[in-house]
């Protein structure tokens, strides 16, 4: 899959490398794996591999390629790009990334979702990652603002810079920016 975000193009494979991976990865500006590209056997996940380039430009300023799980239906990978900032977010199974796109590109973290990846999803100058336990947020520099347990059924909706989230029919509200109050021990 192809796609233009901003002045960035992005192309997404999933299950096989594309046939030039090799070129890829010898010419991107940074280029990283996670786990075993061949994988033995099932229990090893799925594929990944995602390039970002400036638009026009030929080779990847990025590659990252991994092998992720849980891999079924509700947990695909995930990409969002900041294009005012040149951060790009990438979750898959329970790996999170973070770089931020420059010369050169550099990875700003590595953190994980609690019990895999649902999506990215950007309200104005905050960025949230669902997951199957969690909801966590942070700004358009990559900087993590917070996060929560959440326990499926459960879901969000933002307004006016102040989150509702339903976790099994019990609500809560807080600021997008601050996150839930955290109880003193």
């Amino acid at each position: 899959m192809r796609i233009q975000i901003g002045d960035y193009m992005v192309q997404v494979w999933r299950g096989d490398l594309p046939g030039h991976f090799g070129s890829l990865s010898d010419l991107a500006d940074l280029s990283e794996t996670f786990g075993n590209l061949k994988g033995r056997n099932d229990e090893d996940g799925s594929l990944f591999c995602i390039s970002v380039s400036p638009q026009f430009q030929t080779w990847p300023d990025l590659l990252v390629t991994q092998r992720f799980y849980p891999d079924v239906g509700g947990f695909d990978p995930g990409v969002l790009i900041v294009p005012e900032t040149g951060v790009v977010f990438i979750g898959a199974g329970e790996r999170l990334l973070a770089y931020r796109l420059g010369n050169p590109p550099v990875r700003l973290w590595e953190d994980a979702a609690d019990a895999g990846f649902w999506w990215w999803d950007r309200q104005g100058d905050t960025i949230l990652m669902a997951a199957e336990l969690e909801l966590a947020a942070w700004n358009l520099h990559g900087q993590k603002l917070w996060n929560t347990w959440a326990e499926p059924p459960w879901s969000y909706s933002v307004q006016n810079g102040v989150i509702q989230l339903d976790v099994m029919d019990n609500l809560s509200t807080f600021p997008l920016l601050t996150g839930p109050l955290k109880e003193n021990p």
